[in-house]
């Protein structure tokens, strides 16, 4: 498909989804290329939808800068969720997590905190795509998301089956501008003491926790 098609089919998905569902609805956003593309969609369509960012305490000053950039340009309904402890009130009782348990800092700082929002909705927008990982090559477009609560969510994933190159033309012309650290060289951008730019140049994904994991947890289904 061209991009043309992929952005009319992203919209048609998106239109659907609220016209079927009379659930709340809401989308995440980590402020990177796709997430920036999906909220352009999304807000053409509800612009008030919530705008769900996890605030980790450990990200780049330049993600902060860019987020509340494109919040105020963009009008974003923005919210901001929050670990129960501080970063400070972590590392004093844990330690340096990020460092000896990356995976159980991503369950404090990020996953415990998305579900726990994510409680108040019924429909979930998000920007993964199959490209970025394997973990993601068989990602559905629609698909049921039950958190720990035993919630059941709608994950719908409009840009599923777009290339990196689709979401930076996209936002070329959208004339939307992108998160400074890309010029730098980094590829995927997370919490700064787990990200650098990428290991392999073939897996943009390759510069998260030290190639120690692919994915921080927020996108795995309770069983």
């Amino acid at each position: 498909m061209t991009l043309d098609q992929k952005i009319d089919a992203a919209g048609e998905l998106i239109g659907r989804v609220f016209a079927d569902s009379v659930a709340p609805a809401c989308v995440t956003c980590s402020f990177q290329t796709e997430c920036m593309a999906l909220v352009d969609l999304v807000i053409a369509q509800k612009p008030d939808i919530p705008v769900l960012f996890l605030e980790t305490g450990y990200h780049f000053a330049e993600t902060y800068a860019y987020r509340d950039q494109m919040t105020e340009r963009l009008h974003l309904n923005l919210v901001n969720l929050a670990s129960r402890q501080t970063v400070a009130e972590q590392e004093s009782q844990f330690g340096i997590l990020n460092q000896t348990a990356p995976d159980r800092c991503c369950g404090m700082r990020k996953v415990e905190p998305l579900f726990r929002g994510l409680d108040d909705y019924g429909v979930w927008f998000t920007a993964l795509r199959r490209e970025q990982s394997p973990t993601r090559a068989n990602l559905q477009t629609v698909d049921n998301f039950r958190l720990p609560t035993g919630k059941q969510l709608l994950k719908v994933s409009p840009l599923a089956d777009w290339t990196n190159a689709d979401v930076w033309s996209y936002l070329k012309r959208r004339g939307l501008p992108v998160l400074p650290l890309y010029e730098q060289g980094y590829t995927s951008i997370g919490c700064a003491p787990c990200t650098t730019p990428p290991a392999d140049p073939d897996n943009p994904r390759s510069g998260r926790w030290a190639g120690r994991k692919l994915e921080c947890g927020i996108h795995i289904a309770s069983d």
